[in-house]
């Protein structure tokens, strides 16, 4: 029979956040996860369905689902049933409030489910006998010996699942003002990453509000494409500036810059060497992490050329190789391969690096796309595994010519700080792969951007005139700015842009006569440039960017002024904006003032424009899903 779990998961903390007190419940969001009675496995599409209101959900590769109902149901009683081929059919009666409501469906009592590889041992420990402590201790060491534990959903001391404990994500200090007096430059790394996005999505879908640092803003506003000009001569990119009104701050102006990159018909692209390093250790071993890496690694090979090739490594107690470098026009051998992988063992990730690369540099293809492309859930756990060892073996493998893209899965391991990290020194970028769409907008429909590298070492300088400009604030790209001597610096390492790639930067700016927000007290210059600026009343800030050409190791100048006349924002600034202050809400900023959930919501579905892909649409209903998330959150304590 039937047992259902309702886990109140909000411990009451003494008062609010200002930003939370502004928002109230109104309407019902009902989510949870439906876990099999043989396992404690989650269960992927089961229909749960609230009867009487008439609202059906689908649960995701996790077992998760989220159905967000009508505030007039408030106070209505109803039936909740979770049903899918081959299980019987659960039934439970709840009261609807207004904000987050969690029901979870398990068809029965069970014990721990344990895997190493495709055998199953169980131990008699059931849903709320183990303290959390307990739990964790068992899970460590059960983790490290190679198996991988699926945690009840309750225990003794409060609900909630143990694996995704070990997630960990980099400290986010958000960029604060800054005066132009004392700093006129601005100096950062382009960052072409959206993991972020598809990560944060993956915990609203999941009914949850994203950790603080895990929500990076340059990545959410990164995810979507730009109608920006293409480039149409020599350099390959345009540049685009734009000067408008801060939306969240009438009195601030926001400074739009983008970059477009020159797309490539993949048709025409440099033949492809690739080694797809994968992960199959015993923590790969759930629904949304080895199958869904299998789908994604499918879809990659279809869209290959003959001439392309590939070759498949894994990692698990250790590394090996499992497919030797083979042409894309032996597809059903490389399907075949993909199709064999088996998850269990420990987590050789740095013997695994080495031998990817040393299989691409012995099938190196001059003037070609030679990568590795590592798919993990980022756990590196035995051999060499530091994060100084892995950068300095990736970083030297770059300077050879061989690129290195990452694709995290799953969750419970994910270690995004390092991900990030190690692609980023890889010359190439980190994508979160959190269903099948995903997975084909990343490997398939923008290809160019993942795969083909159209310029590296991109670096933004913007200088900002002390006449016009009072003070300024870059909004995100906290882990990319660099030091002002860094700009002429060509050895120094930047963000690479992908082909059809679009990379926007946004800067909220004080005019000059405003007051500039308070930020780290400085003294102040003894001395100034007594050198009369160019464009003393017509500028408000003069761009600059230097990029190398993929194989190059001079870095060429572009600049460009921007004129101190604020125009009425386009589309794309809009959307780009309405992107930033949602990341802004999320991440509990200072910055985004007055503005709420409503105002983000009304901003994009103005500026949603040309959205072939729905991906604008998506995003207008996680804006909705986190207002009522946050919003249910109020006076319930921080994340």
């Amino acid at each position: 029979m039937a047992v259902r779990i309702l886990v109140l998961a909000l411990a009451l903390l003494a008062g609010a956040s200002p930003l939370l007190a502004q928002a109230q419940p109104t309407s019902p969001l009902l989510h949870g996860q439906v876990i099999a009675a043989d396992g404690f496995a989650p269960i992927p599409d089961v229909v749960i369905t609230v009867v009487e209101a008439n609202r059906n959900g689908l649960t995701n590769l996790d077992g998760r689902y989220l159905i967000l109902l009508d505030s007039s149901d408030v106070g209505r009683t109803v039936t909740v049933t979770a049903s899918q081929s081959g299980y019987e059919v659960a039934t439970d009666t709840i009261t609807l409030v207004a904000g987050r409501q969690i029901v979870n469906f398990l068809l029965t009592a069970s014990p721990w489910r344990i895997f190493r590889g495709d055998s199953i041992q169980a131990a008699a420990h059931q849903p709320g006998t183990l303290g959390r402590a307990e739990a964790a201790g068992a899970y460590e060491q059960l983790n490290v010996r190679g198996l991988a534990v699926i945690a009840p959903t309750t225990f003794r001391d409060g609900p909630g699942m143990l694996p995704g404990d070990r997630e960990a994500y980099a400290p986010i200090d958000e960029n604060d003002f800054r005066a132009v007096s004392v700093a006129p430059l601005s100096t950062f790394s382009i960052d072409v990453d959206r993991a972020s996005y598809a990560n944060t999505r993956r915990f609203l879908m999941d009914g949850e509000l994203p950790p603080r640092d895990a929500v990076r803003i340059e990545e959410l506003i990164n995810y979507f494409p730009y109608d920006d000009p293409s480039p149409d001569g020599a350099v390959p990119f345009a540049i685009t500036t734009e000067f408008t009104t801060a939306p969240w701050a009438p009195a601030h102006r926001l400074l739009r810059i983008a970059l477009k990159g020159r797309s490539v018909d993949m048709a025409d692209a440099p033949p492809a060497n690739l080694v797809f390093l994968m992960d199959v250790s015993g923590s790969m071993n759930s629904a949304d992490k080895l199958p869904l890496l299998k789908t994604a690694f499918r879809l990659l090979v279809e869209s290959l050329r003959p001439d392309d090739r590939v070759a498949i490594v894994v990692y698990a107690g250790a590394a090996g190789v499992v497919l030797e470098s083979t042409p894309a026009s032996e597809k059903p051998t490389i399907l075949d391969a993909i199709e064999r992988l088996r998850a269990g063992g420990s987590t050789a990730g740095g013997a695994g690096i080495r031998l990817a690369y040393d299989i691409a540099a012995e099938h190196h293809v001059e003037g070609g796309n030679n990568r590795v492309i590592l798919a993990t859930d980022g756990d590196f756990n035995v051999g060499a595994s530091s994060d100084s060892e892995m950068v300095q073996l990736i970083e030297e493998k770059r300077e050879q010519g061989t690129f290195l893209t990452v694709l995290g899965f799953g969750t419970g391991n994910l270690q995004d700080a390092k991900m990030e990290q190690i692609a980023d020194h890889g010359n190439g970028n980190f994508h979160y792969i959190d269903s099948a769409l995903e997975a084909r907008k990343s490997l398939v429909a923008e290809a160019g951007g993942t795969l083909v590298t159209i310029a590296k070492d991109v670096k933004i300088q913007v200088e900002f005139n002390p006449t016009t400009v009072a003070g300024y604030r870059l909004i995100g790209y906290e882990n990319r700015l660099l030091a002002d001597e860094d700009f002429n610096d060509d050895t120094k390492d930047a963000g690479e842009l992908g082909a059809g790639h679009s990379v926007v930067a946004l800067y909220e700016i004080v005019p000059a006569g405003a007051a500039v927000p308070r930020g780290p007290d400085v003294d102040p210059l003894r001395y100034s440039d007594p050198v009369e600026p160019v464009g003393i009343d017509t500028e408000a800030a003069f761009v600059k960017l230097r990029y190398k050409e993929p194989d190059g190791d001079e870095s060429l100048l572009l600049t460009q002024p921007v004129m101190n006349r604020p125009v009425q924002a386009t589309t794309e600034t809009r959307w780009a904006a309405a992107v930033a202050a949602f990341g802004m809400l999320l991440r509990e900023s200072e910055h985004v003032g007055d503005f709420r959930w409503s105002d983000v919501v009304s901003l994009a579905r103005e500026a949603r424009g040309d959205d072939p892909h729905g991906y604008r649409a998506e995003f207008l209903r996680l804006a909705e899903m986190a207002g009522t998330l946050m919003s249910a959150t109020e006076g319930l304590g921080s994340r």
